[in-house]
């Protein structure tokens, strides 16, 4: 497969397909992106049945440029702002000629050279999509899919959701008054900096897609203007000679150092408001980081111009809150992403102002036997997290690891998740936020809990 990469050193090939233990509960797995697939390996080499169904011809998810399933994000330029070793699955390396912050294309072969180490690529169902998942009187699950050969129902004991968040765009709501004639798109919808050239682009926000739309604009675009409602702090990826993320804190370290890290990085990073852009209202560990190699330099030049928030449309024209005006004929709204499960109930369950909250971010205490997987925002990577998250659930269902009492879960629950909220400020943004080594450490913690708590029963 031309996308097959040699790995560095990590856990050992597996060769010969590993035995299915029927005895244990039968599990599905929904979708084969980051998350996906390292649930699929956790099944897999423990032994337990399960199916993994994607709605795509590929895996990979977010990370595949074009991908058939219709719903990746992936744009041309993309890669990551994880650093390669703090991105990899802790038992497979990502390959050491890999450039620091790897490409979209390289970690698709990453994840494909991960499966096929591995061996689990024939428990994935391609090209079949979860129309249905429902709770059954006896407590399983029943998932309707449909695919080549036709709909079809299967029960489960455990479903592990893996659909990702970042496919379901969200628009400004509401919509800003006036009207424009141009072209809007949101971030989700742009591969290629050909839909930006020789255009008058105004983009809308300040993540990391953001900033990596408007650098790729001013190259190739008649104007780019950045509006920017709510200021970030935007820090570099390589801070004196290295990745500036390979500062590795243990884990039960109070939040503060986490932050004052951050703060220390954006101070070396350098302020963006001589460039013109407001100072951040919160301090650096209050929000999501944002990284980005080249928009000071695309500033320094002049060719991203920034602007406030927006007041209103008139025609060709976008009036911001400050008075000012640009003309524009397109506008990209990287506004984000909504929270959704579109085979989910949503009386079920729903995630209102993509607010979810759950028990270490993968149960819910309502419904046993469905987990959630990567449903996460950390400060670092979903891969390493993802992968912790599905070692755990594989100790659930072998019975190697017991919980504890249902309302010590809801009360760990209740303090981890108002404990996180008031970590950043209040937005739909922040409401999976977790501390990428806190959360590593703390669910190693529970799982060898819940390890004596399985060998004492």
């Amino acid at each position: 497969m031309a996308y097959l990469v040699k790995p560095g050193h990590g856990a050992p090939a597996v060769t010969a397909p590993v035995p299915v233990d029927e005895s244990l509960p039968r599990a599905c797995v929904i979708g084969a992106g980051a998350s996906g697939i390292a649930a699929a390996k956790a099944l897999y080499l423990a032994g337990i049945p399960f199916d993994c169904v994607e709605k795509g011809s590929v895996i990979g998810g977010n990370w595949v440029f074009d991908n058939p399933n219709g719903v990746s994000a992936c744009y041309e330029s993309l890669e990551i702002n994880t650093s390669c070793p703090r991105m990899a699955y802790s038992d497979f390396p990502m390959p050491a000629d890999y450039p620091p912050y790897a490409r979209h294309d390289q970690v698709r072969a990453y994840f494909e050279s991960y499966v096929e180490h591995f061996g689990f690529r024939g428990t994935i169902t391609f090209d079949t999509t979860v129309l249905d998942v429902r709770p059954t009187p006896d407590g399983t699950w029943s998932v309707r899919t449909t695919g080549p050969a036709g709909e079809r129902v299967r029960t489960y004991d455990a479903v592990l959701v893996a659909n990702g968040h970042h496919w379901d765009a969200r628009w400004p709501e509401p919509a800003y008054p006036g009207t424009f004639t141009g072209t809007q798109i949101h971030a989700h919808d742009y591969r290629r900096a050909e839909q930006l050239a020789g255009r008058d682009v105004v983009v809308v926000g300040m993540g990391n897609s953001a900033l990596d739309i408007a650098v790729d604009a001013s190259r190739v675009a008649r104007s780019t203007t950045l509006s920017v409602r709510r200021s970030q702090w935007v820090l570099r990826k390589m801070l004196f000679g290295r990745p500036a993320d390979q500062v590795a804190l243990p884990g039960w370290m109070p939040w503060w150092v986490t932050g004052t890290r951050l703060a220390i990085g954006a101070i070396a990073s350098g302020s963006l408001t001589r460039f013109g852009l407001p100072r951040p209202k919160h301090r650096p560990g209050q929000s999501h980081p944002v990284q980005s190699e080249q928009v000071r330099a695309r500033l320094r030049a002049g060719a991203i111009t920034p602007r406030p928030g927006i007041e209103r449309f008139d025609g060709d024209a976008v009036v911001f809150t400050d008075g000012s005006r640009t003309r524009a004929d397109l506008i990209v709204w990287a506004t984000g992403y909504r929270v959704s499960f579109p085979f989910l109930d949503p009386d079920l369950i729903r995630a209102r102002d993509n607010d979810l909250p759950l028990w270490k971010r993968t149960v819910h205490p309502d419904l046993p036997g469905l987990y959630f997987i990567g449903l996460l925002q950390p400060i670092g990577a979903v891969m390493p997290l993802a992968e912790a998250q599905s070692a755990w659930i594989a100790d659930t269902l072998t019975g190697r690891y017991r919980p504890p009492p249902d309302a010590e879960i809801r009360a760990q629950m209740a303090v981890d998740h108002d404990r996180n909220k008031r970590q950043f400020y209040s937005s739909p943004r922040h409401t999976m936020e977790v501390d990428f080594d806190h959360y590593l450490w703390d669910l190693a913690r529970e799982r060898k809990r819940g390890a004596r708590r399985a060998h004492r029963n």
